[in-house]
């Protein structure tokens, strides 16, 4: 009576077509003589129209039970509503297809980061040598500055995959989205209004402020695009708990309080199967060259890295509302500046550096980097071919190695090691990935310096002069 709107009392003396839909009548008679036939249980799932309108998903099991009265038997029937279920594993799909997209585009960033580093590196030497010739110098300007622009598209499939470095701060979202407002009115024009809605008392969260702005303008800019003439941006912050119910529904939640922020607009809208796609790289329906479709796979790489949670509601002719969740902060600092402003990048007396990078071509290009520098360098390939230098007695000022290292020991536990060896020894990491074990959960610890992969010349002369300048920890 609550799935159908038909009382046991109506039912009784009906047939199934006077009962159901044609169509679903269809699947129960067919169902009723398989198993009176056959005389087995047997189930089958259906989509069924209920009282409401909507379309649930029930599976029915059908069984004979002998009647007391003659030899006869009736087929009984138990039928359960699934349609939650189904949309768990659904969304539970979709969050493991989501994790393996994330893990393919970040191995491909990090091994693109690494052919950059040595294209960028060999440019600039390029660039040097050629200073008496303007034209050809020109060249090799051009050919960097399309570098740095492949170095921009890997920074943004680290970002879906999340892989990027992080520098969290305690921030109140309301100064942030309101700061950001009069720069987003600028971007989308006189013909898109912008209204924020911001809620009093808003909970400290704790995220990396400039991501976060880069998350709130990507969002506007596709709902300007979906607005297309014009219409209305509504920025709105609020404390919201998300409880057990709806962390059973989405695998990523954690229950407890976080910070929301909704982006909503009065644009076209998304179907159900652009929804579906919505948050993967390169995905896009806008026309050729009105956008790379990497905009949402930010965001949502962002938000997750920050062990938050995204959701999105769309109607079709009506709008989309993007939901940004963010953990509450503990009581914990903001970050520090990790590497002090320097005016001196070249080396002092007698100071070595031991690069570790498994990368042939990139370690001959670092070592090359760091001895016109003035440095004296050490290079290995590996963990344990670094440490047999360190066990040699040559003094050592700096350890600037990869994250990702081959022979069973990575950067950090290098690090660890030599440490153990060389107290006192100062360490600069560098990774195309900007993540790994010595990423705590993604954010960056404020005792570890990591410069991410491309770097320029000028950027790791700075970063090493700085490192070595600072006092010992």
């Amino acid at each position: 009576e609550e799935w159908y709107g038909i009382s046991s009392h109506a039912a009784l003396g009906k047939t199934t077509h006077e009962l159901f839909p044609e169509g679903f009548a269809d699947i129960v008679t067919t169902q009723d003589r398989g198993t009176a036939q056959l005389g087995t249980p047997g189930s089958v799932e259906a989509d069924v129209p209920f009282a409401d309108g909507d379309i649930h998903k029930i599976i029915s099991t059908k069984f004979l039970v002998p009647s007391s009265a003659d030899d006869t038997a009736v087929v009984a029937t138990i039928a359960t509503d699934i349609t939650q279920q189904r949309k768990s594993e659904e969304q539970l799909r979709q969050a493991q297809k989501m994790e393996s997209i994330g893990q393919l585009t970040g191995g491909i960033a990090h091994d693109f980061n690494n052919l950059l580093a040595v294209v960028i590196g060999n440019l600039e030497f390029l660039q040097e040598s050629l200073k008496s010739d303007n034209q050809k110098q020109a060249f090799a300007d051009n050919a960097i500055h399309a570098a740095l622009r492949g170095a921009e598209l890997t920074q943004r499939l680290l970002a879906f995959a999340r892989k990027q470095t992080l520098r969290p701060e305690v921030v109140d979202l309301n100064k942030l989205v309101l700061g950001m407002t009069r720069l987003l009115q600028r971007t989308l024009g006189e013909t898109t209004s912008i209204d924020p809605k911001i809620s009093a008392d808003l909970w400290a969260t704790e995220i990396d402020p400039a991501q976060f702005e880069a998350a709130l303008l990507n969002l506007a800019t596709n709902a300007h695009h979906a607005m297309g003439d014009g219409g209305r941006l509504l920025l709105e912050t609020q404390n919201v708990t998300l409880d057990q119910d709806y962390a059973d529904l989405h695998a990523d939640v954690v229950p407890g309080p976080y910070v929301m922020l909704a982006v909503s607009d009065t644009g076209t809208g998304m179907t159900e199967d652009v929804l579906a796609q919505a948050f993967e790289p390169f995905f896009t329906t806008k026309e050729v060259g009105q956008g790379s479709g990497l905009g949402l796979s930010m965001v949502h790489g962002f938000v997750r890295q920050s062990h938050g949670h995204v959701s999105v509601y769309s109607e079709v002719g009506v709008g989309t509302t993007v939901r940004l969740y963010f953990k509450v902060a503990s009581n914990v600092q903001a970050t520090q500046t990790l590497v002090p402003e320097i005016n001196e990048p070249n080396a002092k007396t007698n100071e070595t550096i031991l690069i570790v990078e498994d990368d042939p071509e990139l370690r001959q290009l670092t070592v090359s980097m760091i001895s016109r520098l003035g440095y004296d360098v050490l290079e290995a390939a590996d963990g344990p071919m670094a440490l047999a230098l360190l066990d040699e007695g040559t003094p050592v000022n700096l350890l600037f190695t990869d994250v990702i290292l081959p022979e069973n020991m990575n950067g950090a536990e290098l690090a660890d090691e030599a440490l153990k060896r060389r107290p006192g020894l100062k360490v600069l990491y560098t990774s195309g990935y900007n993540e790994n074990v010595i990423v705590h959960n993604g954010m960056l610890n404020d005792d570890v310096s990591l410069i991410p992969k491309p770097y320029r010349r000028q950027e790791l002369a700075q970063r090493i002069r700085a490192i070595l300048d600072s006092p010992v920890s």
